[in-house]
């Protein structure tokens, strides 16, 4: 598939678009907006959008931490990081007390944009944490001394819903669902939405579902239409009006280790993706 299909990625939900203004300069930071991209189906642009996003948000200066908190560290892979080399990661941050963030912390290529990378090692943590007292704040506990210095933090979950993802969403003030228009992820957005109910009565009472980011879309098919359809339905003003479509460039800036804005500044996928950190700093007010 070629970059015509990319040619419009924003404004496809058929509804009209809302004016944001671009964002304005910031005259400090933080404390940080905590935000987990989630979706316990794999293959849905969760990582690709988590990498785009904050590479957008940091263009319009804000200051952004993106937390690689999958064992398979494709967040960590897709800038460019050689996480299996790595001595420290979020493993030993979250298992490890004696481990600060700033020996795991990254400063990425991108400007205003850092890492705490992930590796295989991380598949242990469910294990080692299950009799931990107070297990699903661990890594609340490991990001609190540098909130203030970031204005956004995007956890890049692992596609399930164990405690992994309990500990991002204990931590965060909202959750972006990144869904493919296909029946199966719409069937996972209920399973979703009620993780994250049971999360914000028992751990975490200012969580909310952020928005709905529709992504890999293809406007060619029924299917496609049926399920944005259906998806608009349910989720009203929660999906973004910028829909992420299906582009051959995305597994090119996989490839190349960094973010589609840098990789290929001018294409529709990165102009997706900075309409989109304007809706977030909509929603967010920062």
């Amino acid at each position: 598939m070629t970059d015509e299909a990319d040619d419009s990625a924003i404004g496809l939900t058929g509804r009209p678009p809302r004016h944001i203004p671009e964002p304005q300069p910031l005259t400090s930071h933080g404390p940080a907006k905590v935000i987990s991209m989630c979706n316990q189906k794999g293959g849905v642009g969760k990582t690709t959008s988590t990498i785009n996003l904050g590479a957008a948000l940091a263009e319009y200066g804000r200051r952004v931490l993106l937390v690689d908190l999958d064992p398979q560290g494709a967040l960590s892979a897709g800038l460019g990081v050689p996480h299996y080399e790595l001595a420290h990661t979020v493993h030993n941050l979250m298992i490890e007390p004696r481990v600060s963030i700033d020996e795991v912390l990254i400063n990425t290529r991108v400007k205003n944009l850092d890492l705490v990378p992930s590796n295989i090692d991380l598949s242990a943590a469910e294990i080692q944490l299950v009799n931990e007292v107070g297990r699903e704040q661990t890594l609340a506990r490991a990001l609190h001394p540098v909130l203030d210095r970031y204005d956004y933090v995007l956890i890049d979950c692992q596609p399930s819903l164990g405690l992994l993802t309990v500990n991002a969403l204990a931590c965060s003030d909202g959750v972006v669902i990144p869904t493919e228009c296909e029946y199966f992820s719409l069937r996972g957005l209920a399973l979703l939405t009620d993780t994250v109910d049971k999360v914000r009565d028992r751990l975490n009472p200012r969580l909310s579902i952020s928005g709905i980011l529709i992504t890999r879309y293809d406007n060619r098919t029924v299917n496609a239409r049926e399920v944005m359809a259906r998806v608009l339905e349910r989720f009203g003003d929660l999906v973004f009006d910028t829909v992420i479509t299906r582009t051959v460039r995305f597994p090119e800036t996989s490839v190349a280790g960094e973010p589609i804005t840098t990789w290929a500044p001018k294409s529709a996928g990165a102009q997706a993706y900075r309409s989109l950190a304007c809706e977030v700093i909509d929603r967010f007010g920062k």
